[in-house]
Parts: C-alpha cells; sequence; structure tokens
C-alpha cells in the first residue's frame, strides 16, 4: 500500500520544512581480474518547501539545490556528479474542491562550470567548457489550473506557459543552436503549454519516495517534441541522521541534447532536518 502523507485539514498560515544532505559513495578494486577503477564522490544538497494556507489561498514553494563531484585515479579532473539549483512557486484561489485557479513560476540553473571531454594527440584526456551558471538558465511562468489534494499530491496544468532560456552569447556557433538560443544572442523566447505534477508517499515504513514530474511543449515551434523533466527521490531512513538515498533523473529536451538524458545517485546520506 502506498500511502500520501496528508492533513485533514490544512495548517492555516506558513509550514516550512527542509533537508540537508551530504552524499558518499566509493569504490577500490585491487588486482580485480574484471578490472575497475577507484574512485571516490560526495554530493550536497537541500530541499526546501516554505508553503502558505490560508482561507482559499494557497502558495506553495520549494527550492532544490545540489552540487556533486566525483574523483577517479585515472582521471586528472574532477568530475560532476549534479550540479541543480531550482525554485518553485505555485499560488492558487480555490475554485471549487479540490480545484485552484493558479499561477507558477520555475527557474532553473547551475552553480558551476561543466565540461566535455575527450582526448588529445597523445592520449591525454583534455575537456572543454560547456554549461555555467546562467548559461543555460531557465525561466517559465504562467496561469492556469491547479487539483491539490494536498502538500504531497498535486497537479498544475498551465495552457499558457511563458519560457526563456538564458546563455551566454560567446557559447552561440553559426549553424548550430546553443540549447536552441540563435548565434549572436543570449535568449530565447517560448510560449507553450506547461504541466507539473508532484507526490511524495511512504512506501512502507521508514522509506519514502518523491516524484517530481514536468512536461512543456513549445507552441512556436516543433509542439510535438514534448520536453520532460522527472526526478524520483527515494530515502531509507536509518535512524534520525542517516538513510540511504537513491535519485534517479531524467530529461528529455531536444535543444539541449537529441535523446534522453539520465542520472543516479545511490550512496550513504547523512541527514539535517529543520
Amino acid at each position: 500500500t502506498v500511502l500520501f502523507a496528508q492533513n485533514e485539514e490544512p495548517t492555516e498560515g506558513w509550514t516550512k520544512k527542509g533537508t540537508f544532505t551530504l552524499l558518499f559513495n566509493q569504490s577500490a578494486f585491487s588486482d580485480w581480474v574484471a578490472g575497475g577503477e577507484n574512485n571516490v564522490a560526495g554530493n550536497i544538497g537541500l530541499n526546501y518547501d516554505f508553503n502558505y494556507r490560508k482561507g482559499a489561498v494557497s502558495w506553495d514553494n520549494k527550492i532544490i539545490a545540489s552540487y556533486g563531484l566525483t574523483k577517479s585515479k585515472n582521471s586528472p579532473f574532477e568530475k560532476k556528479t549534479d550540479d541543480r539549483f531550482e525554485f518553485n512557486s505555485l499560488y492558487g484561489k480555490q475554485a471549487k474542491g479540490n480545484w485552484f485557479y493558479s499561477a507558477f513560476l520555475n527557474f532553473k540553473t547551475q552553480f558551476a562550470t561543466g565540461y566535455t571531454y575527450g582526448k588529445d594527440e597523445n592520449g591525454q584526456e583534455i575537456r572543454t567548457e560547456f554549461t555555467n551558471i546562467m548559461s543555460p538558465g531557465y525561466l517559465s511562468f504562467g496561469p492556469g489550473m491547479l487539483w491539490k489534494k494536498s502538500d504531497n499530491l498535486k497537479i498544475n496544468l498551465a495552457p499558457s506557459t511563458a519560457k526563456l532560456v538564458f546563455v551566454d552569447k560567446a557559447f552561440t556557433l553559426p549553424n548550430d543552436g546553443y540549447f536552441g538560443v540563435e548565434e549572436g544572442k543570449s535568449t530565447r523566447f517560448e510560449l507553450g503549454f506547461n504541466a507539473s505534477f508532484y507526490a511524495k508517499a511512504n512506501l512502507m515504513e521508514n522509506v519514502s519516495m518523491e516524484n517530481i514530474l514536468n512536461l512543456y511543449s513549445n507552441y512556436l515551434e516543433d509542439p510535438q517534441n514534448m520536453d520532460l523533466d522527472y526526478t524520483m527521490n527515494i530515502v531509507m531512513t536509518i535512524n534520525k541522521y542517516l538513510s540511504t538515498n537513491f535519485i534517479f533523473q531524467t530529461i528529455y529536451d531536444d535543444n539541449a541534447f537529441s535523446g534522453f538524458q539520465v542520472r543516479e545517485v545511490l550512496g550513504l546520506g547523512i541527514n539535517y532536518s529543520f
């Protein structure tokens, strides 16, 4: 049985909660015939909610921030395993039952430089800067309708969503769009349909699962190519401060990459809740 934690009566005023996590994983090999590469990785993450409810008004806000690095014995570079900052704000005015008139805002970017990796003529690993803070950056906002059962189960539909993509125009190349932004420009405007889904549930005692799904279709260009961003967080609690954490994320955005981007992180977490 999957249980969605929820209050029978919504709490009036502000409700604030968050978790700060340090996540570690490590692999070591010695005379391992099948092969392997010694590595150590660490991730730091913040998941913070501050929600407001009074009468017919509902205002939900969420910050997701994370950064991670891995170091392998055979590579001269530390490589990112995670780099994310996201802010979500969803305002609703109750229409009837669980339905609300809504307006949302979503902002996403990263903290540090991102690289692509290759080899030089001597076979040595090299890297080339490809992304950075606000390159890309995404800002989406628009009116819509919200169905909200609780803070842990909600769907928002916004059929008139404006989306801005920000980049460093130094990266834009002739005949080769950079995250969809044309050569010499630093922004791209889109107008489309946005759907967001959020569900947090207890799978069993001490095991919780959080699902975050965003879908977007750009009316102005290739509306059939829907962007997808899905994240699943599973936390298996050991005690108040320790847990095993599994993060799975997949992104489809044909302006960034012609295929699915996939990220997985599994490790022992040290948690601080506030």
